[in-house]
């Protein structure tokens, strides 16, 4: 299964996921498909279930009911080095050992490309990607120091660098920016653009809504069922958008970039 190439094909697939903690049902019959070469943001209020669907495909959660293809087979049927490959995440937990040295933690995204016994630090080409990845989310200054020398927004920035560099041809990332600055912010969603626009599948769960109106595509949660999901610029996303929240929030045109505001 390996030497599986990007395309415009869709990258990863939920049919009809449904999922529940202990027995209190979350998801309820989720569809949802993903193109290679898309940054696809998933929104909605607290307790939507949009980081249940998330964990359900990374193949983290349990699920009742449903099946998810990533780049056409299903998920669970795949070698687990193979889905490793394929697939990275990013979770809300910025935790790792404390004792680790920043470059190792992200070079532990190279692992999935090793043999059994393999360590990334062993090849030229695993050093180069975790020296690229350092400096795409602006941790390089830090490649010698510990983790637990860091800030939680700086740690998170370092699991980014981990996560990118396994150079996953899809990328599942769960509140990426919720411990970072506005400049960071910003960063995080130009390497998101950007990882997009080389082909990859990327996936976020947002709550700052207007980074998640910088991606190409929004799907709108709402108790455990996919409301709506569209392109960005997409009135209908919008409106959905506007109704989850309550009309608490306005999206509107502004600079040229669609954003969204609070209704006070």
């Amino acid at each position: 299964m390996s030497g599986l190439g990007i395309d415009a094909a869709v990258a990863l697939q939920a049919e009809g996921l449904s999922a529940a903690h202990g027995r209190q049902p979350v998801l309820h019959g989720v569809n949802l498909s993903v193109r290679a070469g898309q940054w696809l943001a998933l929104v909605g209020p607290n307790g939507a279930g949009k980081s249940t669907l998330l964990r359900s495909l990374a193949g983290l959660m349990p699920l009742n009911a449903g099946v998810v293809r990533l780049l056409g087979h299903d998920a669970r049927e795949m070698p687990a080095q193979e889905r490793a490959r394929q697939l990275a995440w990013l979770g809300q937990d910025v935790g790792g050992d404390p004792a680790m040295a920043v470059a190792d933690v992200v070079a532990l995204g190279r692992l999935p490309h090793q043999g059994w016994l393999g360590w990334p630090d062993g090849r030229v080409q695993d050093r180069a990607v975790v020296e690229q990845a350092l400096a795409d989310t602006d941790m390089a200054w830090a490649s010698d120091r510990t983790l637990g020398a860091l800030s939680g927004g700086e740690r998170q920035r370092v699991m980014l660098a981990r996560a990118l560099a396994v150079q996953a041809q899809v990328l599942l990332l769960d509140e990426p920016v919720s411990h970072l600055d506005v400049p960071h912010q910003r960063l995080v969603a130009q390497v998101l653009r950007r990882e997009a626009a080389q082909g990859r599948c990327v996936i976020s769960v947002l709550h700052e809504l207007p980074l998640a109106l910088a991606a190409d595509r929004l799907a709108v949660m709402h108790q455990g069922r996919l409301l709506a999901e569209g392109a960005a610029d997409d009135v209908a996303v919008h409106r959905a958008l506007e109704t989850v929240f309550d009309q608490a929030v306005a999206v509107l045109r502004h600079d040229g970039r669609w954003t969204a505001v609070p209704r006070l």
